[in-house]
C-alpha cells in the first residue's frame, strides 16, 4: 500500500511574486543535492503553461542501503508543472524514474493564494513512497517518509532565499503595493537586520577607501611635492 505524507507551508508573498520566481527556484544554498535541470517539452493548453522537466539529483544512502545501490546515488527527476494564472495555481508532480523497485516518490505541491492574506501563498504538499523490495519494504517507506519531511523544510527554505533576493522589501513593495508582505532571509537563513547590518558596514568601509584614494591620489599626484 506504500506510505502517505502531507504537509504545508506558507511563503511570505504574493502568488504574483512566487510564479515569477518559479523557474529561478534553482541554483540555492539548500538545494545543493540538485545537480541539473533541463526543460524537455512545454505548451499553452488553454489557460496553462505546461512543463516538462528532466532533473537530477544525489541522494546519501544510508548505511544498509549501500547493499541495494553501489553504482551511483544520482536519481533522475521528471517534474510536470502546470501555471494558471487565471485561477492563480501552480501544480506540480515529481516522480523518480531511477532506482524505483527500491523506492518509488511520488509527490504534488499546489501553490495558491492565502485565502484569509493575499499577500501571501500556501504550498501544499503530498507524497504518496512506496517499495518493492520484500523484506524490507516497510523501513525503506518509513525512511523514505523521514526524508521527505526532511526535504520539505529544506525546500521551502530554499525558495525563500531566492524570492528574498529577487524581490527586496523595499522593491516588493515598490512594484506589488503597500499590502504585500515580505521577509528576507539571506544567504543561509540570515535576517533582514543582519542583512542591513551588513550593509551599512559595507558602505562605511567603501566610504573609507574612497577617502583614503583620495588622500593618496593628492599626495601623489602632478603637483605634489616629491619627498626629500
Amino acid at each position: 500500500m506504500g506510505k502517505y505524507y502531507e504537509t504545508s507551508s506558507t511563503f511570505n508573498y504574493a502568488w504574483d511574486q512566487l510564479a515569477k520566481a518559479f523557474w529561478n527556484r534553482y541554483p540555492n544554498p539548500y538545494s545543493t543535492h540538485v545537480l541539473s535541470e533541463d526543460t524537455l517539452f512545454r505548451e499553452v493548453r488553454g489557460s496553462q503553461l505546461y512543463s516538462r522537466r528532466l532533473l537530477t539529483k544525489t541522494n546519501r544512502m544510508p548505511k544498509w542501503g549501500e547493499r541495494f545501490v553501489r553504482s551511483s546515488n544520482q536519481v533522475s527527476i521528471v517534474e510536470e508543472s502546470y501555471i494558471n494564472p487565471k485561477d492563480k495555481t501552480i501544480t506540480t508532480y515529481t516522480r523518480n524514474i531511477g532506482f524505483t523497485r527500491i523506492m518509488s516518490v511520488v509527490e504534488k505541491v499546489t501553490y495558491s493564494p492565502d485565502p484569509n492574506n493575499p499577500g501571501q501563498t500556501i504550498a501544499y504538499r503530498s507524497a504518496w513512497i512506496d517499495s518493492n523490495m520484500y523484506g524490507f519494504r516497510r523501513a525503506i517507506e518509513s525512511f523514505g517518509i523521514e526524508r521527505f519531511r526532511k526535504n520539505c523544510g529544506q525546500a521551502a527554505l530554499g525558495f525563500n532565499y531566492v524570492l528574498s533576493n529577487i524581490y527586496p522589501p523595499k522593491v516588493a513593495t515598490e512594484v506589488f503595493g503597500p499590502n504585500v508582505q515580505t521577509v528576507a532571509v539571506g544567504r543561509f537563513g540570515e535576517t533582514t537586520e543582519k542583512m542591513k547590518e551588513k550593509a551599512r558596514r559595507a558602505g562605511e568601509r567603501a566610504k573609507e577607501r574612497a577617502g583614503l584614494s583620495t588622500v593618496y591620489a593628492a599626495s601623489t599626484g602632478p603637483g605634489a611635492e616629491a619627498d626629500s
